[in-house]
């Protein structure tokens, strides 16, 4: 997690970077910013330590990690801390005690503080309607949506609006714009390096400066593209049919470079497609002749996105089933066998 210091003379919680220097009496630690919040502190209005993403870290116990990213992922979207606890493997009350532990807060007050900080982002960097954020951001509803950012920002959508900066604002051409905060670590032009390696024609493209790929939305196509805006923000743009679930399209755009996870050094947009150019690669000569055969599957059994021929992106990447029935005669026996059972186990 991102551990925050919360200063009780001011009731404020800050990142360690921020320009404001109390007196160091004065501050009570927090292993996350969702625990000084469930303490009653509400975060600093100069560093914004709602822009950060919380994150597992390495010395936190494996059980708390996997919690942090099922939460991440929206396991508590439609199920109970239970429901989490279940897929954990352990019980409900070992999975609220070791939360408590180690992060500060339950399963439930870290999802509504995620919840809450990336409907805080929106309204900074948007001019979306409340209603909209509130289902962008997970929420049941809009009085939900009033009822947490009261609470956890002491303020209306409609006040915390007036509040954000004249720089906060994105506008872009079309899409929605939305910023992915980072720690300053990322190398980004040798990320792309590595995306372009890997990229499946059709599917992703990689220039000097962005990367682009088709998603699905439900059932829908969409398109993101990522830039680097500065040495601590990326730049998202998202061209999406909808916005219900938004924050779970941006979790994975962060995926894409780690953003969120200092043990790994890339990461994807979807782990099933990581694995099958994996399977692939390990069968092949060379990158460039696995990324054709990628290519060639997703031409064949993906499916076809419309409008978008202009930028070669004509495909999504196929789906588990897709691939457990395709004919993949070209490729060596003992890939043929992997990957055959690799999709079929995720279908």
């Amino acid at each position: 997690m991102n551990a925050v210091g919360a200063v009780v003379t001011t009731g404020i919680y800050c990142r360690d970077d921020c320009p404001g220097r109390p007196l160091p009496s004065n501050i009570t630690r927090y292993p996350s910013a969702a625990a000084a919040e469930a303490a009653g502190y509400r975060a600093c209005h100069r560093c914004r330590p709602y822009r950060m993403e919380p994150a597992a870290v390495a010395d936190m116990p494996e059980l708390v990690c996997r919690g942090v990213r099922l939460i991440a992922d929206g396991a508590l979207d439609d199920v109970t801390e239970s429901g989490l606890a279940d897929r954990l493997g352990v019980s409900p009350r070992h999975l609220r005690r070791v939360f408590l532990q180690h992060a500060g807060v339950t399963p439930d007050q870290l999802a509504r503080s995620r919840r809450a900080h990336f409907a805080r982002r929106l309204l900074d960097d948007t001019d979306l309607r409340v209603a909209d954020i509130a289902f962008a951001a997970g929420f049941g509803s809009v009085r939900q949506l009033n009822r947490v950012l009261a609470d956890v920002f002491h303020g209306t959508p409609r006040e915390l609006r007036a509040r954000r900066r004249v720089t906060d604002r994105l506008q872009t051409d079309g899409g929605l714009a939305i910023r992915l905060a980072h720690d300053g670590s990322l190398d980004f032009a040798a990320a792309l390096r590595h995306l372009a390696e890997r990229a499946t024609p059709a599917v992703e493209a990689v220039s000097g400066s962005s990367y682009r790929r088709t998603i699905l939305v439900d059932r829908d196509p969409g398109l993101i593209e990522i830039t680097r805006r500065s040495p601590s923000e990326l730049l998202l743009v998202a061209h999406l049919p909808r916005l219900h679930g938004l924050i779970h399209h941006v979790r994975r755009a962060r995926s894409i470079f780690a953003l969120d996870d200092p043990a790994t050094t890339w990461g994807s947009w979807d782990p099933f497609e990581a694995g099958v150019y994996d399977i692939v690669r390990a069968g092949v000569a060379d990158a460039a002749r696995a990324r054709a055969i990628l290519g060639d599957l997703a031409h064949r059994y993906g499916e076809v996105v419309p409008g978008l021929a202009p930028t070669g992106l004509t495909r999504m990447f196929p789906r588990p089933g897709a691939l457990a029935r395709a004919d993949l005669d070209g490729l060596p026996l003992p890939t043929v066998q992997v990957l055959r059972a690799f999709a079929g186990g995720e279908g």
